[in-house]
């Protein structure tokens, strides 16, 4: 299991972060969550975290591959959706961040819901980060807050008008922590 020894930050298995984002998605469909969605949203961090266990070569394209294999071409194409690119190391990588997050989840309405989730776990568990790091993560998650509104605020997605307003009020209570963690004009 890939994520077997993985801790997060507040010491609890990592693994809890997959199941928390199946979770959500299962509260924001009423429970009638497919499975393609359930598997994609357990997975959602696989390719980034654990290419070398997923392949033999170890990259993410052979990765992903392994995915559409064991799982099916939707379940490997919203994982690759929301998978974070191996950055250029000569830009700013949370702005590389914002610009992949946008320009993937444009074009798929089911992975949006899915990165809104992951978000709003990651987002929640910054209550268990302290010093620079929490200045850090709150600086990278700060400016992807009106990102996710408007993709998740398109016609599109794949939600009814109360799961909508939900997440689209969590972002609006991200934004206003964020806020309060970062400097002013940070």
């Amino acid at each position: 299991m890939a994520y077997q020894q993985q801790r997060r930050e507040s010491g609890e298995p990592y693994v809890s972060h997959v199941v928390e984002v199946c979770r959500v998605l299962l509260e924001l469909f009423e429970g009638r969550l497919d499975t393609t969605l359930a598997c994609a949203a357990l997975l959602h961090d696989a390719v980034e975290d654990h290419a070398a266990d997923l392949a033999p070569d170890g990259t993410r394209t052979a990765a992903l591959a392994a995915l559409a294999e064991e799982f099916g071409p939707r379940v490997a194409g919203l994982v690759a959706a929301v998978t974070n690119p191996e950055y250029a190391p000569d830009r700013d990588t949370h702005e590389q961040y914002r610009e992949h997050v946008a320009e993937s989840l444009r074009g798929d309405p089911w992975a949006r819901v899915i990165k809104a989730s992951d978000f709003t776990d990651n987002g929640v568990g910054l209550i268990h980060t302290t010093g620079p790091r929490l200045h850090r993560l709150a600086g990278k998650y700060a400016p992807l807050v009106p990102v996710l509104q408007e993709l998740i605020a398109l016609p599109d997605t794949p939600l009814g008008t109360p799961a909508r307003q939900r997440i689209l009020t969590q972002l609006g209570q991200a934004a206003d922590r964020f806020a309060a963690i970062l400097p002013a004009g940070g």
